[in-house]
């Protein structure tokens, strides 16, 4: 990627205040002073809790130039300075010009859960022939996607991005900035409910991203999402292409034959256009197989053949901090650390239950932006657990206690940690040969501190008196 001063100031509405070289290349653009590099745009960004601003000058001693809504009192020898009226907007309208010059393919994702692992599927699927552009790691919102589209190289086929949302009208927002030609929604749950208020509002939400698209993959398994999808295609009559994909329902793209077993799983791809193909992937889980369906669903539409797909989902190694299977003191442990909403908590328990040797044991930690929600969330997650026969839950943090507090209502046993670090040291007491764990909850509970550092420990008895047990 390369742009000249020229073409930000006319993808932005921007003024050169400082340093008039219109034939200046860029290379790069950076809202971070620490990791800055020669060639790059600073975008000095201002937020709640920051102001890109003030590192200005500790930025243009690597940088080649900057953008920003304050300008600077004085100017930095060399380097041009752009004005602008909103740095934020003015990133997005960068992303999406550079987006706009080039004949690129670009897919959006979206859903409650699974959108990342899906991502990654197709862009796996699709390198297997063309180049491929996708979101860094999660950078999925109005910040992230305009940074990874602004990665975007004049070779690249398609670009596959990630769509996150909080709020009535993000998924719009960032459509706005990705023009995207494709779209995917892989299921609608109660996340983020603090800032949507209800379920409802977050499938009007997700579906923002069939008002911007043609073409669409959803999972038919889904009837809340179809419910939505259908009266939305019948609004447009019917000029929106959908496709389907699915294992219980009827669906254009479905798996059969599933075999889950122990880190992988085995089943049968069977294709629109009636193609089919036997399939093991080295992840777990029935989800995972929804995802990998949504992948081919998409990149079948892309006229990417059966053998291709196979081979792209089976070399997909997973994705880091979601369903990683390890060991520790010779128990087995699922590590789903990434985040937590109901959705996603019952699928990982499940597969708690479906691999589980000995004792079960659940590190739950919070579920979080649940809003008016979420004590009715943990108590009914409480419930639920004691009804799969979970050997021992560790409950962490205030609202995961709620749910302790109904599981030890049925004479399950509970015990309360104050945080994660707190957790590891009780599982650590607790735990033996064979145990098979659960660790998951929201980003913001750290849970990954619960295996962190555990190679060489042993399983030493804790008292019961040190034991917060309810």
């Amino acid at each position: 990627m390369a742009f000249t001063l020229k073409e930000i100031t006319e993808a932005t509405g921007g003024k050169v205040i400082y340093g008039n070289h219109d034939a200046m290349l860029f290379t790069g653009v950076s809202i971070d002073s620490r990791t800055i590099r020669s060639g790059d745009l600073f975008v000095a960004l201002k937020g709640e809790r920051f102001d890109g601003h003030n590192f200005l000058v500790d930025a243009l001693r690597t940088a080649s130039g900057a953008l920003v809504s304050i300008p600077p009192a004085e100017p930095v020898k060399g380097k041009p300075i752009v004005y602008v009226k909103n740095s934020l907007k003015a990133l997005q309208a960068l992303a999406r010009y550079e987006r706009m010059k080039r004949k690129i393919s670009v897919i959006g994702v979206t859903g409650t859960n699974g959108k990342t692992t899906t991502k990654e599927l197709i862009a796996s699927i699709l390198s297997v022939r063309y180049s491929v552009l996708k979101n860094s790691g999660n950078l999925n919102n109005h910040i992230g996607l305009p940074l990874s589209l602004l990665k975007i190289e004049d070779a690249q086929d398609f670009a596959v991005l990630e769509m996150g949302a909080s709020l009535r009208g993000d998924i719009k927002e960032l459509c706005d900035i990705a023009a995207p030609d494709f779209g995917v929604i892989t299921n609608i749950g109660p996340g983020h409910l603090e800032g949507f208020g209800s379920i409802d509002t977050i499938r009007d939400t997700k579906l923002e991203l069939l008002d911007a698209v043609n073409s669409i993959a959803v999972n038919a398994d889904d009837l809340f999402l179809m419910e939505g999808v259908l009266a939305r295609v019948r609004s447009t009559e019917g000029r929106k292409r959908v496709v389907t994909f699915g294992i219980d329902n009827k669906a254009d793209v479905y798996a059969r034959d599933i075999l889950l077993e122990k880190g992988r799983s085995l089943f049968t791809l069977f294709l629109a256009d009636g193609n089919s193909a036997e399939v093991t992937m080295d992840t777990s889980g029935k989800f995972n197989i929804y995802n990998a369906l949504a992948a081919a669903s998409v990149c079948n539409c892309f006229g990417v053949s059966i053998p291709d797909i196979k081979e792209g989902i089976e070399s997909f190694k997973g994705v880091p901090m979601r369903l990683e299977i390890k060991g520790m003191l010779g128990a087995t442990v699922i590590s789903d650390v990434y985040n937590a909403n109901p959705a996603s908590m019952e699928e990982a328990v499940k597969e708690l239950i479906r691999i589980r040797k000995r004792r079960a044991i659940a590190v739950l930690g919070d579920m979080l932006e649940l809003g008016s929600y979420s004590e009715e969330a943990h108590r009914k997650l409480g419930k639920w657990l004691l009804s799969l026969g979970i050997d021992l839950f560790i409950a962490v943090g205030p609202m995961m206690s709620r749910a302790a507090e109904e599981f030890s209502a049925g004479s399950g046993r509970a015990v309360l940690a104050e945080d994660s670090v707190k957790a590891r040291e009780i599982l650590l007491g607790l735990c033996d040969e064979d145990d098979t764990i659960i660790v998951k909850g929201s980003r913001g509970m750290n849970m990954e501190k619960v295996i962190e550092a555990y190679a060489g420990k042993t399983c030493k008895p804790v008292r019961s008196g040190e034991l917060n047990a309810i």
